[in-house]
């Protein structure tokens, strides 16, 4: 399944930098069709069915595609999945996007969670020091964890830079201890 969405990526990748798309909007508007998909059991069988014609198929993807204003690139995406009976595999394909657009345009994916909810001026300064440590713009996704007492964690891809009270307390235990 990874290579599936590997390769599928990776050629949208292609087409959204060689066509000037917005990378997040792209994403966008795959989630949206996926969300779709997730909800409508209807649709789902339309699309996973053999038994229906892929014009019929992609006649109904039309009729979605202009009611949500999908550009034609990403309409044609979702259509080869559909002929290719891989539709099934849009949210891994839109993740591995994702990873795919982010390293080609050189972001780095950062997790910061804090133990309060961070002011604008701390988040940018986070978001600058995640550029400092991977040469990379920042994307940073916020979440609040109490058990962390104070400080923050920060997690960029599998390496973690633990700023918190809690680990903090963790590693004196661990120093005294020995």
């Amino acid at each position: 399944m990874a290579s599936v969405a590997s390769t599928y990526a990776r050629a949208f990748a292609d087409v959204v930098l060689s066509s000037r798309l917005n990378p997040d909007r792209s994403i966008t508007e795959l989630r949206t069709i996926a969300t779709l998909l997730s909800q409508s059991s209807d649709l789902r069988r339309v699309w996973e069915n053999p038994a229906i014609p892929a014009d019929q198929k992609r006649r109904v993807l039309d009729v979605i595609a202009e009611r949500d204003g999908i550009p034609k690139q990403v309409r044609n995406l979702v259509a080869i999945l559909i002929d290719h009976r891989r539709i099934h595999f849009l949210e891994p394909i839109i993740a591995q996007l994702e990873k795919e657009l982010d390293a080609r345009l050189g972001f780095a994916d950062a997790q910061i969670t804090s133990a309060r909810e961070l002011g604008d001026a701390e988040k940018r300064g986070f978001e600058t020091q995640v550029k400092k440590l991977t040469g990379k713009k920042g994307r940073a996704h916020y979440e609040l964890d109490a058990s962390l007492v104070g400080g923050a964690m920060v997690r960029v891809g599998s390496t973690i830079y633990d700023g918190s009270v809690r680990g903090q307390l963790e590693r004196l235990k661990e120093a005294i201890s020995s």
